[in-house]
């Protein structure tokens, strides 16, 4: 189902990256409008409904979906799904800070309004960067400690929940990517 080659292991993470980020604006809803392999990666035989909703009822439908998913029901934090926790740990008292900091990756929370090191698009970023930088056993000891103890299980209990078939193949995708990737590389 995909391509293992370094680009596009990386391109992928940077799109996961953005799309867990935060809800969708107008400019990034017509990329993807534009953009045919990214419907048809993400939402398959759906995407009609993608390229059809009249655009102010679509950025509606996206924004309560995402803001229902990922802001109201269960925040995209590790710490939050292993933890069971409402308070996110920062510095370097979170593991996953931790092992950015021990791998060279400088991670500003103040730059950002997710204010969590361990927030499923830092992670996804994460491993993009390690891609791009050839860190093949750092892959593999980040995806087994952190990434694949959580985001699978979390994306695919999302994708039950989610309204939209946007966002059920996002996650279905998200899942299945991650479990993929960490196959190819074993």
């Amino acid at each position: 189902m995909f391509v293992v080659n370094a680009k596009n292991r990386a391109q992928m993470y940077a799109f996961l990256s953005k799309m867990f980020a935060s809800a969708l604006d107008e400019k990034l809803i017509q990329e993807i409008q534009n953009d045919q392999a990214i419907l048809e990666l993400v939402m398959e035989e759906h995407k009609v409904w993608f390229e059809t909703t009249p655009f102010p009822e679509l950025e509606e439908a996206l924004n309560v979906d995402f803001n229902s998913l990922f802001v109201m029901h269960s925040l995209p934090i590790e710490s939050s799904i292993l933890e069971d926790k409402e308070e996110v740990l920062v510095g370097l008292q979170n593991p996953v800070m931790q092992f950015y900091f021990e791998h060279g990756y400088e991670l500003n929370l103040a730059k950002s309004e997710l204010l969590a090191p361990d927030h499923l698009s830092f992670e996804c970023a994460f491993m993009q960067n390690l891609i791009l930088k050839k860190e093949v056993e750092a892959q593999r000891a980040f995806m087994q400690k952190h990434l694949l103890n959580w985001a699978p299980m979390y994306l695919l209990s999302m994708m039950e929940m989610a309204q939209t078939p946007f966002y059920k193949g996002l996650c279905t995708l998200g899942a299945e990517f991650i479990i993929a990737d960490y196959e190819g590389l074993c």
